[in-house]
């Protein structure tokens, strides 16, 4: 079991829900979110926001990063702590963060050599 190859979203959150002892349904009162939404993203049927992954993070007591990367939002190889300030902000709504997100990339896509060599004049 030295390499673990990566769980979905769902099943990571079944695996941590039983590894702290909770039930959906007090996961759901921990975190602010219907036990049935919960059933749902663990069954895989809905995607949830970073918002709702920050709110079950906490009710988890495990870091929003993890959920992130396990959610595809952030690359665990490759994520910034520019991309986890912003994801992580209370102050942000989803939209703001996904706005964030998709400038922060688009200026480093644009930040890469050849494209820095190409736009110098």
């Amino acid at each position: 079991m030295s390499e673990q190859r990566p769980l979905d979203l769902g099943a990571f959150l079944r695996e941590q829900r039983a590894a702290a002892q909770i039930s959906l349904r007090k996961l759901g009162e921990l975190a602010g979110v219907s036990g049935v939404y919960l059933s749902q993203i663990e069954g895989g049927l809905k995607k949830p926001s970073a918002d709702i992954l920050q709110k079950i993070a906490k009710g988890l007591q495990i870091s929003a990063e993890t959920l992130y990367v396990q959610a595809g939002i952030l690359d665990a190889h490759r994520h910034s702590s520019t991309e986890a300030a912003i994801l992580s902000d209370p102050r942000l709504n989803d939209a703001q963060r996904q706005a964030l997100l998709s400038v922060l990339a688009s200026f480093l896509a644009d930040d890469s050599p050849e494209s820095t060599s190409s736009n110098d004049s």
